[in-house]
C-alpha cells in the first residue's frame, strides 16, 4: 500500500506581483458643525400668530422693524439644534455675531422659540428654559415698555439664569441654579463667552447690575 507523505514544505514566498495585504483605513473625523445663520422679515403667517400674543396694537415698534434670525446652537445632548429669535431690524447683524460667538465656543442653548409658542407668557417661556428676544411687555414691576418690546434685549437659557433680587427668584425653579461658578452647561457667569460675545457688540449683561442681579439678560442699552 502506498504511503501518504505529509506535507513539510516551508510557506512559500509571495509572488512578485501579488496584491499588498489590504491595510485599514483611517476613520474620517465628522466635519466641525457650521454656524449658518439666516436673517429674514416675518412672514405672513407669523404676523398673524403673534399679533394679539407677543404683539398688538400700541405697541412701541411695528411688525416690519423685526426680523427673524434663524440661528444654530448646541443642544445639551451634543447636537446641533436651529431655533428662532426676533428681533429688531437695527440688531439683527450684531446679535447674529454674538451668537456666533457662542457657537464657536460650544455654549450650550437649551431651547430658541419666539415667545409666542408660549402664549406671549414670559413667565412660562423662562420655566422652559426658553432664549427668547421680542415680546411686547413692560419691564417688571414697571410700566414702562421694557428693552424686549424694542427686540433690542435677549434672555438666554432663563431657567438656568435666573432673574435674582432679594429672596426673589425668577423663575422660581432657577433657585437651584444659583451657583454662578456650578460650571453646567450653559449657565451664565462674569468669565462666561456668552458675556464676552455680546461684550463684544456693546451689550451690557444684567449679571453686573447692583441692586438685582439678572443673569440670564443682556440689552443693548444695559437696561
Amino acid at each position: 500500500m502506498a504511503s501518504v507523505q505529509a506535507d513539510r514544505s516551508e510557506p512559500s514566498e509571495a509572488a512578485p506581483n501579488a496584491a499588498p495585504a489590504t491595510q485599514a483605513q483611517p476613520v474620517a473625523e465628522p466635519p466641525a458643525p457650521i454656524f449658518d445663520p439666516l436673517t429674514r422679515p416675518i412672514t405672513d403667517a407669523e404676523r398673524a400668530a403673534m399679533t394679539g400674543v407677543s404683539w398688538r396694537e400700541g405697541c412701541p415698534v411695528p411688525l416690519d422693524d423685526l426680523r427673524v434670525l434663524e440661528l444654530p446652537y448646541h443642544t445639551l445632548d451634543g447636537q446641533v439644534g436651529r431655533g428662532e429669535l426676533i428681533v429688531h431690524h437695527d440688531v439683527a447683524a450684531d446679535v447674529t455675531r454674538a451668537f456666533g460667538g457662542l457657537f464657536e465656543a460650544g455654549f450650550v442653548i437649551t431651547d430658541m422659540q419666539p415667545v409666542r409658542a408660549y402664549g406671549g407668557d414670559d413667565n412660562l417661556s423662562m420655566a422652559r428654559d426658553n432664549t427668547s428676544s421680542f415680546n411686547c411687555r413692560p419691564s417688571l414691576g414697571s410700566r414702562a415698555w421694557s428693552e424686549h418690546a424694542y427686540g433690542r434685549a435677549i434672555d438666554i437659557n432663563p431657567l438656568r439664569n435666573p432673574y435674582v433680587r432679594g429672596d426673589r427668584v425668577d423663575p422660581p425653579g432657577g433657585r437651584e441654579w444659583l451657583d454662578r461658578d456650578s460650571g453646567k452647561p450653559g449657565v451664565i457667569a462674569a468669565h462666561s463667552p456668552a458675556v464676552q460675545a455680546f461684550r463684544d457688540i456693546g451689550w451690557t449683561w444684567g449679571g453686573t447690575w447692583t441692586r438685582s442681579k439678572d443673569y440670564q439678560h443682556f440689552s443693548r442699552s444695559g437696561r
